[in-house]
C-alpha cells in the first residue's frame, strides 16, 4: 500500500519540473513526454515495477494544453494517481480527465495570457518606454510573469489538494471573462497611449493639443466600418494612402493652409 500523501520535497520537484514541460515537445504527442518527466518523481513514489511501467505508459498518451494552465491539470492527475494507488475508485480516470480538460484549458490560457495579460503588460510598459525609463522592460516582465507564476504554483497545489473539484474552482473564477476584461483594459490603455503621444507630438510642433480631438470622428467611423464587416486590411491601406496624399498636398499648399493657422 502506498503512503497517503506525497512528501513536500516530491511536490516541489514536480513543480520545478513543470517549468520545462515543453522542453521535449514533439509533433507526435506534443507535451506527453514532458508530462511524464514532470510526474515521474510522484509516480515512482506511488508505484513499483509493473504498475510503475503502466503508469508511465498512461502519461505517454497524447497531451497538449496551455503551459501555464498545465499545472492545474497535472496537480489533479497526481490526486487521481494517488487514489488509484490506494485502490480507490473515482468516477473519472486520469487518462479521461486529461483528455477532457486539456483543450478547454488551452483555450482559456491562450485567451487569458497571450490575448489578455501580455498585451496589457506591454501597454503599461510602453508608458515607461516613452518617458525613456529603463523600468519599461522590468515592468513588462513583472506584470506578465507574476500572474503566470501564481497560476503555476496555485494550480499544481490546488489541483493536488482539490482533485477533480479544481475544475469547479477554475470555472467559478470566470477566467474567460477575466481575459475579456484584460483585452478591454488593453484597448483603453492603448487609446490613452495614442492620445498621450498625439499630445506630445502636437505640443512639440507648436500646435494646440486640442486639434488632436479632430481624429475622434475618424476613429468612430473606422470602428463603425469594422463592425459592418469592412476588411481591416482595406481600411489600413486606405488610411495609409490618405496620409501619404495629405503629406504630398501639404508640401504644395500655402503656409497658412499648411499648419500655421492650427496654432491659434
Amino acid at each position: 500500500m502506498a503512503p497517503s500523501k506525497l512528501p513536500a520535497a516530491i511536490l516541489l520537484r514536480v513543480l520545478l519540473r513543470s517549468f520545462i514541460l515543453q522542453a521535449s515537445w514533439n509533433f507526435e504527442r506534443l507535451q506527453s513526454l514532458g508530462t511524464l518527466y514532470v510526474l515521474a518523481p510522484a509516480l515512482r513514489f506511488y508505484y513499483r515495477e509493473e504498475e510503475l511501467a503502466l503508469a508511465y505508459r498512461r502519461h505517454l498518451e497524447y497531451f497538449n494544453t496551455h503551459p501555464f494552465m498545465a499545472s492545474a491539470v497535472l496537480g489533479t492527475a497526481l490526486a487521481l494517481e494517488e487514489k488509484r494507488s490506494r485502490g480507490e475508485k473515482t468516477y473519472l480516470e486520469v487518462k479521461e480527465f486529461k483528455g477532457m480538460i486539456m483543450a478547454p484549458y488551452a483555450a482559456m490560457g491562450d485567451a487569458l495570457f497571450w490575448g489578455g495579460i501580455r498585451p496589457l503588460a506591454a501597454g503599461i510598459a510602453l508608458f515607461f518606454a516613452v518617458k525613456g525609463s529603463l523600468w519599461a522592460p522590468v515592468a513588462f516582465l513583472l506584470l506578465f510573469n507574476l500572474p503566470h507564476l501564481v497560476f503555476r504554483v496555485a494550480g499544481l497545489f490546488g489541483g493536488y489538494r482539490l482533485g477533480l473539484k479544481v475544475v469547479e474552482l477554475i470555472q467559478a473564477r470566470r477566467l474567460p471573462d477575466l481575459a475579456i476584461r484584460c483585452k478591454e483594459g488593453t484597448v483603453v490603455l492603448l487609446g490613452c497611449f495614442c492620445a498621450y503621444l498625439a499630445f506630445i507630438s502636437l505640443h512639440g510642433e507648436g500646435v494646440r493639443a486640442a486639434w488632436g480631438l479632430a481624429v475622434i470622428p475618424a476613429v468612430v467611423l473606422v470602428g463603425w466600418l469594422v463592425r459592418k464587416g469592412v476588411s481591416t486590411l482595406l481600411l489600413v491601406l486606405s488610411i495609409a494612402g490618405m496620409i501619404l496624399l495629405a503629406v504630398q498636398l501639404n508640401q504644395h499648399l500655402p503656409a497658412w493652409v499648411g499648419g500655421d493657422w492650427l496654432k491659434f
